[in-house]
């Protein structure tokens, strides 16, 4: 538990107690938990649940115990030595110029793009290749402590109006807007605020298809423009449940809208629909008979289909509006033995974007899926995001590393030339760094690959202060990303490593499914098992080894918590899911039960039950400190997972290192976040993470 926060803060004025020493007793750090009488039958199973009251975010008691628990975390973490050093350091990584992938439409350029300084990204135009950046919409003024931001959602085919949301704190939820980007104003059409997946203008910008998310489940709808959206039409989707995503998007000149139906966020199935909505015709199915993952990518009068069914690695079928169904497709790319991640359509090409061994490769085909070219990549790193038009020669394309700052690159397809559009200026040597990548067993002795990132020449002298971290879930791929406090992490002598665990999509989909529902727990033996490869190979000593993780990652590092306390020094756990019982019954959850299953149904209870986090959690045991990252803000995983935990483990640990919950009622897990507030969570997490490593911030 964490005890004495005062006495052990005094304590640490000594330079010999750099190292966190067990703090001494003392009154109300961390404020006492109720137990709650609370249970749950599942089968013949009891299961208690000791603070079932803390998933009541609004009730008195749970913001009573939200506000001392934070009080006890600052207290603990705002005066621990170099914090200002930090903070000044991580400015200077955070606050230059950032730029997202443009989006061209009739000559104009339009993204989001925040300047050294400003704490909010700008929605931004460029009226040609080389011209001035123009700000469209600025958020700065629309909150005081600019917890509110601004999305971009689309732009109509002419380039003259522009659809953005305001989103305020974290939240997923967006109230979308349409700005006349020649006259600056913002129109009187209404939208209300949800979840949306997809705005698409008409071309004659009479209308607007979208898809959001109701209380029923999603639902696609048509909006005339310069209406006050009461009357959009409900046009698909009145059937589907609230575990099921819908996506939509128009064909370039409006005459097909296909639907993309997903099954949850766990890919396990979507379906392709298509409807010819000039002639008002009927919903025609392309495929939605087949336990595989259709994605759309538009090309001309038709769509390239890419897919995992029949092909692990994936490969690329197409087809044309007129005719969608199966029996029309043809492959076009076929798979191969890298895994190919995802496809886009530019000047009449088709661009595949291949990861192998973890890092990213793009390669140019014909229009018939003949390969052409390669296009080269400044370094070993991950191409993001890459937008582009089959109707035009540009490509929009990503790119970043751990040593080596975000930066968007045009690529003209019919000259097969790149060039830098823009580049974050970063105060950093790249040169004074390396990557390797290592493999390691794990316990079923399956090889995996991981990335240790760390100042060149570093010597492994067997007790570097190591930050393990990994996602390991619904088929993400965990490929070398810029990451600031990793860079500082570097910098005073620690070890970045980034392991690519089963349940990610690195090696293609078998990969993914040898991490998913029944066999979880290969995720967190793979990743146990490079902490054990870590200090079996002299790079650290488990005194020196933290780890961190977000999300589903959060989960990854409480399971590990959990099942190897001994192995661990300290743990950043961040907008985490931890009760696996009952996370389906919140917010999104129901997307994730065809990643995870659900113990609603008694044949996977038993799995998730076994590693759950928050019922793993056993009294007396030592276990590592902790820092839960959580806030109000987050309505994707909800915020009570960290509650619940931070109270189960305060009351349980035998060890008197700390156990802290770091909470901002604004955080979310959607990003916006001003940039002060991310400094302040960096600055938070690296003093929290020397402070128990030992690490010097000189």
């Amino acid at each position: 538990m964490l005890q004495g926060v005062l006495l052990l803060l005094m304590s640490l004025q000594t330079a010999d107690l750099a190292r966190a020493q067990e703090p001494a007793p003392a009154a109300k750090c961390p404020p006492a938990a109720r137990i709650d009488s609370a249970k749950d039958t599942y089968g013949t199973t009891i299961v208690t649940d000791p603070y079932r009251w803390l998933e009541d975010q609004n009730n008195p008691e749970t913001r009573a115990w939200i506000d001392a628990e934070q009080k006890c975390t600052e207290s603990a973490l705002s005066k621990l030595p170099g914090r200002a050093e930090l903070t000044k350091r991580i400015t200077d990584l955070l606050h230059n110029d950032s730029f997202e992938a443009p989006v061209e439409r009739g000559g104009r350029y339009f993204f989001r793009e925040r300047l050294a300084g400003q704490d909010l990204s700008l929605l931004c135009v460029r009226r040609g290749l080389n011209a001035a950046d123009e700000i469209l919409i600025d958020p700065l003024p629309w909150s005081s402590d600019h917890s509110a931001s601004v999305t971009f959602e689309n732009v109509s085919r002419d380039g003259r109006f522009i659809f953005y949301g305001r989103r305020d704190g974290g939240q997923d939820e967006i109230t979308p807007r349409v700005l006349d980007v020649e006259a600056k104003i913002t129109l009187p059409d209404a939208f209300p605020k949800a979840r949306y997946f997809g705005l698409e203008p008409t071309p004659d910008n009479k209308g607007v298809y979208y898809s959001r998310v109701t209380p029923d489940g999603p639902r696609a709808f048509y909006h005339p423009m310069g209406s006050d959206g009461t009357n959009d039409k409900l046009i698909y989707g009145n059937t589907l449940g609230r575990e099921k995503i819908l996506t939509l998007q128009l064909s370039e000149d409006g005459t097909y809208l296909v639907y993309l139906v997903i099954y949850g966020s766990g890919s396990e199935k979507t379906e392709i629909y298509v409807q010819n909505v000039k002639e008002n015709g009927p919903v025609v199915a392309a495929v939605n008979d087949q336990k595989a993952v259709f994605y759309p990518t538009f090309a001309g009068d038709g769509f390239f289909i890419l897919t995992n069914w029949k092909a692990p690695q994936w490969h690329v079928f197409s087809t044309t509006f007129a005719t969608p169904q199966r029996e029309h497709w043809r492959e076009v790319v076929p798979a191969s033995d890298v895994h190919l991640e995802s496809i886009a359509a530019a000047g009449g090409k088709l661009i595949g974007q291949y990861t192998r061994n973890a890092t990213s490769e793009l390669k140019v085909f014909d229009g018939n899926g003949k390969p052409e070219s390669s296009i080269a990549l400044p370094a070993l790193g991950s191409v993001g995001a890459f937008t582009g038009r089959w109707e035009s020669p540009e490509l929009f394309i990503s790119f970043e590393s751990y040593d080596y700052a975000p930066s968007i690159f045009r690529y003209d397809v019919k000259r097969a030339k790149s060039e830098v559009w823009a580049k974050s200026k970063v105060p950093f040597d790249p040169a004074a760094f390396e990557i390797q990548q290592v493999w390691y067993q794990s316990k079923d002795k399956t090889l995996v690959p991981m990335f240790l990132f760390h100042n060149k020449g570093l010597k492994m002298e067997g007790s570097n202060p190591v930050l393990l971290t990994g996602y390991g879930g619904f088929d993400v791929s965990e490929t070398p990303n810029y990451w600031p406090l990793a860079l500082v992490w570097a910098e005073h002598g620690g070890i970045l490593a980034d392991a690519n665990l089963r349940g990610g999509g690195e090696f293609g989909e078998d990969w993914h499914r040898a991490g998913m529902l029944g066999k979880k727990q290969t995720v967190f033996d793979d990743f146990i098992a490079a902490a054990e490869y870590l200090i079996a190979n002299k790079y650290t000593t488990s005194s020196n080894l933290a780890i961190d993780g977000t999300s589903n990652g959060g989960l990854l590092v409480g399971a590990a918590m959990t099942q190897r306390p001994d192995l661990f020094q300290a743990v950043v756990c961040r907008y985490p899911l931890l009760d696996m019982l009952r996370y389906q019954k919140f917010f999104e959850g129901p997307y994730w039960v065809p990643e995870y299953g659900t113990a609603e149904n008694l044949d996977q209870f038993g799995y998730l039950y076994e590693y759950s986090p928050y019922h793993r959690v056993v009294g007396g045991r030592k276990y590592p400190s902790a820092l839960f990252v959580t806030g109000d803000g987050d309505t994707r995983v909800a915020p009570l997972h960290a509650r619940k935990m931070t109270a189960q483990l305060q009351s349980a640990t035998a060890s008197s290192r700390p156990i802290l919950l770091l909470y901002d009622t604004k955080s979310g897990h959607s990003g916006g976040r001003p940039i002060n507030k991310q400094i302040e969570e960096n600055t938070d997490i690296l003093s929290f993470l020397f402070w128990q490593l030992g690490v010097p911030t000189n």
